[in-house]
């Protein structure tokens, strides 16, 4: 039997596990972390088989990025995040491909998408400058997909506007070094990024409608279900995966520490039935939203395996049960993380880092539920949404 990702993840787990603390103190993922992911193929799980990667299927990619966020949160996070960048840029102009992946194919490449950038169109391709914010595991990758807005000559952003994302390499921007000083999710390392009137050129550059609609695999020749996936189910599977495996983490953490604990009244935790019920029922809850992620998942993959659209209305649904999973596993976590008495708030105990960093993960932009519920509720009623409610959908 061929060995799998998330048996090599398990084969290090108590490696990975001794990084998460000491992640949180650097503001970034250990050297040995990294180290172990590379060595299991972590990134590699959604990058094309031309390239080195493995083209692993949406739970094998979820349950991986689950397990290793359980083990050590912030890895887990850069899992999620830095691992679906492979999945965008096998549909990206060869020249980049192989500029990324040509001397190394197990490049890591950073992101974030937020269009801070302002490109401006030159001969070739554009001059581009902007800060970024956010940019997990951006101190082990060697390049980096940035958002921008096409511009004018002037500079101004013409209606109706047109998102960028725009691959660059490590050589051409700043990372700020000081920039990532938070309550959660600390380890991610998610520091700010700097570009200056740099040149990008044109084969460098994604139209992100292009992404949305389609457009973008279709004019790559990909034939694979994988890359034939709406970005609205793919780019968010991995984030929610990460904040799932946080809470799976915590529950696991407070298993274990109420299985010897006394409580205030003198009564062994394992006969206070009311703490048992909530464990439980948190329990359930958590496995629930496991479940829910993956399944939901799977269902737009028989869609698309299966040569049928995923409408508008259908990934408006699958990105509201993607956000509802994520809000029902942090919302189980605050049902256990209180029975575990005063002591759980020391700072050296493990548990008070896996809820600031589960609580961290709701703080995505992936994660807000509002503009989300509506698409799905009107889309649902036969309407349709129009504007910033088909954002990310």
């Amino acid at each position: 039997m061929t060995e799998s990702v998330l048996d090599r993840i398990l084969a290090g787990q108590d490696e990975l596990r001794k990084g998460g603390p000491e992640a949180d103190r650097l503001g970034r993922l250990t050297d040995s972390t990294v180290e172990i992911m590379k060595a299991a193929g972590s990134i590699k799980m959604l990058q094309p088989r031309t390239h080195g990667g493995l083209e692993v299927g949406v739970r094998e990619f979820a349950e991986a990025v689950m397990a290793t966020a359980a083990l050590n949160p912030p890895a887990g996070w850069v899992h999620g995040v830095v691992g679906v960048h492979p999945w965008q840029l096998a549909m990206a102009d060869p020249r980049v491909q192989e500029e990324v992946w040509g001397e190394d194919d197990s490049t890591w490449v950073a992101s974030p998408y937020m269009p801070n950038g302002r490109a401006i169109p030159v001969a070739g391709g554009y001059r581009m400058s902007g800060r970024w914010g956010f940019s997990s595991g951006t101190d082990h990758c060697r390049w980096a997909f940035l958002g921008a807005m096409k511009c004018d000559a002037d500079g101004n952003v013409p209606g109706p506007p047109t998102m960028l994302h725009v691959i660059v390499p490590r050589s051409e921007y700043s990372i700020i070094e000081d920039s990532w000083d938070v309550v959660g999710l600390k380890g991610t390392g998610s520091k700010d990024l700097v570009i200056e009137d740099t040149f990008i050129p044109e084969y460098r550059v994604m139209e992100y409608s292009r992404l949305i609609d389609g457009s973008q695999v279709r004019e790559a020749g990909l034939s694979q279900t994988l890359y034939r996936m709406p970005w609205s189910c793919m780019f968010p599977l991995g984030i929610t995966a990460a904040t799932i495996g946080i809470c799976e983490g915590l529950l696991a953490e407070a298993m274990n520490y109420q299985r010897e604990r006394i409580n205030a009244q003198g009564t062994a935790v394992r006969d206070d039935p009311y703490t048992m019920y909530a464990m439980a029922d948190a329990a359930a809850q958590i496995r629930s939203a496991r479940e829910g992620l993956i399944t939901n998942a799977e269902r737009i993959r028989d869609l698309v395996d299966a040569g049928k659209e995923v409408s508008f209305e259908r990934r408006a649904a699958g990105r509201r049960n993607q956000v509802n999973a994520a809000w029902q596993a942090v919302r189980a976590i605050d049902d256990i993380y209180p029975r575990c008495g005063g002591a759980a708030l020391r700072m050296d105990r493990p548990l008070q880092r896996y809820w600031r960093d589960a609580h961290a993960g709701l703080h995505h932009a992936i994660h807000n539920p509002g503009t989300v519920y509506h698409a799905a509720s009107l889309s649902g009623l036969g309407f349709q949404p129009e504007g910033l409610l088909r954002a990310m959908i």
